[in-house]
């Protein structure tokens, strides 16, 4: 497990930007972390007095962002600014997520590393219940 402590300069995300509380497990492919920043009455993707379900994909976005970077720090490399592109087969399976006791869990696997670009599969539970699945392709910026 590595607490937000670990990873959080490594990421362009900060303050209550920084959605993600935790990473529970990652390796070359794959990394899943924990948030309960949902709950958050100051959480920044609030609109109209709740956190739509659409705001998953930025969690996932930003477990990309940190898989990518403890990747990078993995082999002595620094992680490159990326910006999501595209987002396909995105799946929601309820409306909010703000009313959701507990922890999110948040997956991500890299499907594809080109040089300049990513492409990940993502999904994100709540007590073992899928609240969002989808894709999404990432490009990095310069070298």
């Amino acid at each position: 497990m590595l607490p937000k402590s670990d990873w959080a300069h490594l990421i362009p995300h900060a303050g209550s930007m920084c959605l993600l509380d935790e990473v529970v497990d990652w390796d070359a492919t794959r990394l899943h972390a924990r948030s309960a920043s949902h709950q958050d009455a100051d959480n920044p993707l609030r609109a109209d007095a709740m956190l739509h379900a659409l705001t998953l994909c930025e969690y996932a976005a930003q477990a990309m962002a940190v898989h990518g970077a403890l990747r990078e720090r993995e082999t002595g490399g620094e992680a490159r600014p990326g910006f999501l592109v595209a987002l396909r087969d995105v799946v929601l399976r309820v409306e909010r997520i703000d009313d959701l006791p507990g922890r999110l869990q948040v997956h991500v696997e890299c499907l594809l590393a080109m040089p300049d670009s990513l492409q990940y599969a993502f999904h994100v539970e709540h007590r073992g219940r899928a609240l969002a699945t989808g894709r999404a392709a990432v490009m990095l910026r310069g070298h």
